[in-house]
């Protein structure tokens, strides 16, 4: 090829340069003319060299096609569609300076050798400082209980996670955090997990310690979320970590013309707040519905209907229904959205012994406690709307009601500001005003904590990858 484009180069260059005498004037412009084709010489040049050395390579074995993902999978991207191994062909491993390499977050390596299936890891690190006065620090019941007047590490997690071969992805979270006032700070397995993508009918398969999918900000983690604290009623109805299991969790997506998600899952019930019956051979059941509707190129609604059942450590039912909604606004050719408003309700339905003394003769020291079974019903709910007129500047506030699960009701009201200086640093501000109806289980050490004013400050950071977070 490059014998070939010799000889009309110098043609042309001696037609240039022969117009170039007959013409003095032009002679300056003749002379850049030609450095630009003698640039474009080498290029050729150099071209057809690469193209002979691509032709003297034998031609590569073709890679097995990935089957593709059951419909309503969670999208992955391209890097991460790791080929087949081949027998026989050359394995190329990541140099130390490949390894070190900056690179682009939420995406694998982009240039893979044959046979190597790399993961993904990154770590998030969350951090909270609250305030508050002094009765509520001495009675312990802020909304950090026994952190009161701190600044400690929430959450600190180390994320591995990545497709372990063209049919499952796998991942683990290992998190760390302070728990309460003076302990060390521990290390926990907070999940782990494979998920089988393809299985028939368009179903796939989770298995392991996961967060449970049941309404929508509970798989969130906290880092995640977007106010400093979780809602009320999961704090009261599950615990501070939410709900969290060990066990099977099957999806299954529909051919509909919108997306519509039915899941199921079984678990151990080791939530010791709702449940704490442990056994898989008593499970814990779940179920979840979710609908996404993009209204218009600016307009997307989701909703869902959520439900777990399972029994307690006393071996009574606890069945908790729910919903949640969400609406997002995105104005044309906008990155993020410009207003996000959403809510969850959750009921309590806790079969309770009660029991009562019957006198059975006038003897008052004969009595017979005798048990009655009664279904305790309570409802909680939160809503919140966040709006971001700037990329990187967001505010919001969250409004909670909950009916305690014993007895009472309380209620919060948040406002808070995000700034991110990038996509994977993160501040926080917020303020928090709660009122409750009684003091009872909010008193200790003389002093109550039935109304209680805090200010929050949470700082965020992601080094490495992190998986996408849902809609």
């Amino acid at each position: 090829m490059r014998k070939a484009f010799r000889p009309g180069i110098m043609v042309l260059l001696a037609t240039l340069a022969s117009w170039t005498f007959a013409s003095p004037a032009r002679a300056q412009e003749a002379e850049a003319l030609r450095r630009e084709l003698e640039q474009m010489r080498k290029q050729v040049e150099a071209l057809s060299e690469r193209l002979r050395r691509l032709e003297a390579q034998p031609p590569p074995a073709a890679p097995v096609a990935a089957p593709t993902p059951a419909a309503g999978a969670q999208p992955q991207s391209v890097a991460m569609q790791a080929p087949t191994p081949t027998p026989g062909a050359p394995s190329s491993a990541p140099s130390v300076m490949d390894l070190v390499r900056p690179r682009q977050p939420f995406a694998l390596y982009q240039q893979r050798g044959a046979g190597q299936l790399l993961f993904d890891m990154g770590i998030t690190g969350d951090f909270i400082g609250n305030v508050t006065q002094r009765n509520v620090d001495k009675a312990g019941a802020g909304t950090f209980r026994g952190r009161e007047n701190r600044f400690f590490p929430r959450e600190v997690e180390l994320n591995l996670f990545g497709q372990i071969d063209p049919y499952a992805r796998g991942e683990v979270r290992i998190e760390s955090g302070e728990e309460a006032r003076g302990q060390e700070t521990g290390v926990s397995l907070a999940e782990a997990h494979l998920t089988l993508l393809t299985l028939p009918f368009n179903t796939q398969l989770k298995i392991g310690q996961m967060r449970a999918r049941y309404g929508w900000s509970n798989q969130l983690h906290d880092e995640a979320m977007p106010w400093p604290d979780r809602p009320g009623v999961y704090r009261y109805f599950f615990g501070e970590e939410g709900l969290s299991e060990k066990g099977f969790e099957a999806t299954w997506v529909p051919g509909l013309p919108f997306y519509l998600e039915v899941l199921g899952g079984l678990f151990n019930g080791d939530n010791e707040t709702a449940f704490g019956r442990g056994r898989i051979s008593e499970p814990l059941v779940t179920g979840r519905v979710r609908a996404f509707f993009d209204l218009t190129d600016e307009h997307a609604l989701q909703i869902g209907a959520s439900v777990v059942s399972g029994l307690t450590s006393e071996r009574q039912r606890h069945t908790l229904p729910g919903f949640d909604v969400r609406y997002k606004y995105r104005p044309d050719g906008w990155l993020h959205p410009l207003l996000t408003l959403g809510g969850e309700g959750i009921w309590s339905l806790r079969r309770r012994e009660v029991t009562r003394d019957v006198v059975v003769s006038e003897d008052p020291l004969e009595t017979l406690a005798v048990g009655n079974h009664r279904t305790f019903t309570r409802f909680g709910w939160y809503t919140y709307a966040e709006l971001q007129p700037f990329r990187r500047w967001a505010g919001g506030v969250r409004y909670d009601y909950t009916e305690l699960p014993d007895r009472g009701r309380e209620w919060a009201l948040e406002p808070y500001v995000s700034f991110r200086p990038s996509e994977f640093l993160r501040f926080r501000a917020g303020y928090k005003l709660t009122e409750r109806s009684q003091d009872n289980g909010f008193s200790a050490n003389g002093a109550s904590a039935r109304h209680v004013d805090e200010l929050f400050f949470q700082a965020t950071f992601v080094l490495g990858a992190h998986p996408a977070h849902p809609f």
